[in-house]
């Protein structure tokens, strides 16, 4: 400190401007704290990105006000400092996550839902990281039924946070007067506090950690549709007349559930259709498109054809003429197989189907 004292009030530091025998510069003593603020001041000067949001508010606040005291710092004792700090990355062999909510996060998809769900009751609601991240992972759907349930600030704040993208999805779940309301209170979070929003992201993480462990990810009617869809035709049909007769509703949403061949005009934006076809066999893809028989798969079929360069659909038509005459279930065989690939493209997040429209009332 006497070094610090000296170089404020103009005089220089201990061991500058020396002659070559005068005594040799030593490293000042530091406390643990001392070092971490010099580690972390020298690595802000050099560019780095440094999480520190990541560390508890009590952490934060006590690194900050250390920094604050520190004054100068001389050339040795820095390069001393920044060897130890050096030393100490190379002698680790593993890092762990801190505490139960951190190591939660770490095997995140890894242990039972119902294990992490029960796990993350006893982490409390207060945990490290931001729980906006875990709510932007959650479906549209399921954001849409949360945001009905709080206020309308709440819903806000919760649209505010969340990416372009799935914000517009969460609006297209709400019915129109909802949608309209949440979003024209987003015009009076402007003094909303960062430490309001965090809180509205905690209390909203909680209701995810208190739902009831599900044993399928996915509701019965996609569960049923996505059996559908890998049905001959004659089985699909009657399957959805005998459930349209049992329950209506029910027969609505597997509809809804369903992609076939007959879908693609209406699921596949036309900028798409270059894309998936380089994902078929040439041979599958023949037959699907020389063996549509019904009025809906023709359809799909000069979709996709107007929907490539001429050169490639001049050539499929010649690939289809020289197929001839194609068996039905050869036909529905290739049709499976291509939605099948559409489908693994659409789970994979490479392509997004088109949203069918609802009837309005």
């Amino acid at each position: 400190m006497n070094t610090l004292v000296q170089v404020a009030s103009g005089a220089q530091p201990s061991g500058a401007g020396q002659a070559d025998d005068a005594p040799r510069v030593v490293p000042r003593t530091l406390s643990n704290r001392q070092k971490a603020a010099i580690v972390v001041r020298l690595l802000l000067n050099e560019g780095a990105d440094i999480p520190l949001e990541e560390l508890p508010d009590a952490l934060q606040e006590t690194l900050t006000h250390q920094l604050g005291q520190m004054g100068l710092v001389n050339r040795v004792t820095l390069d001393a400092v920044a060897q130890e700090f050096g030393d100490a990355l190379d002698s680790v062999g593993l890092s762990f996550p801190h505490g139960l909510a951190g190591a939660l996060d770490a095997v995140n998809g890894k242990i039972a839902p119902a294990t992490a769900a029960r796990l993350r009751k006893i982490a409390g609601v207060r945990q490290i990281g931001d729980p906006w991240q875990r709510l932007r992972e959650i479906s549209a759907g399921d954001l849409a039924q949360m945001a009905q349930a709080e206020s309308t600030e709440v819903a806000a704040v919760m649209l505010s946070k969340l990416d372009t993208a799935k914000a517009a999805q969460l609006l297209g779940h709400l019915p129109g007067p909802i949608a309209r309301r949440i979003t024209y209170a987003i015009s009076k979070t402007a003094n909303v506090t960062p430490e309001a929003v965090e809180r509205i992201g905690w209390s909203l993480a909680a209701q995810l950690d208190q739902r009831p462990s599900q044993a399928f990810s996915d509701g019965p009617g996609a569960r049923v549709g996505a059996i559908l869809n890998q049905s001959a035709a004659s089985t699909r049909d009657g399957l959805l007349t005998a459930l349209n007769e049992e329950d209506a509703e029910f027969a609505d949403i597997v509809r809804q559930s369903i992609f076939t061949f007959a879908h693609i005009p209406a699921r596949i934006a036309t900028r798409d259709v270059p894309a998936i076809l380089r994902g078929f066999e040439q041979a599958s893809l023949v037959t699907a498109l020389a063996g549509a028989a019904a009025d809906d798969d023709k359809a799909s079929v000069e979709f996709i054809l107007s929907n490539i360069s001429a050169r490639m659909a001049d050539n499929l038509r010649e690939e289809m003429a020289e197929r001839g005459r194609v068996k039905q279930s050869e036909a529905e065989e290739a049709m499976t197989e291509i939605v099948g690939a559409i489908r693994t493209l659409v789970d994979d997040g490479t392509l997004t189907l088109v949203e069918p429209e609802e009837d309005e009332d």
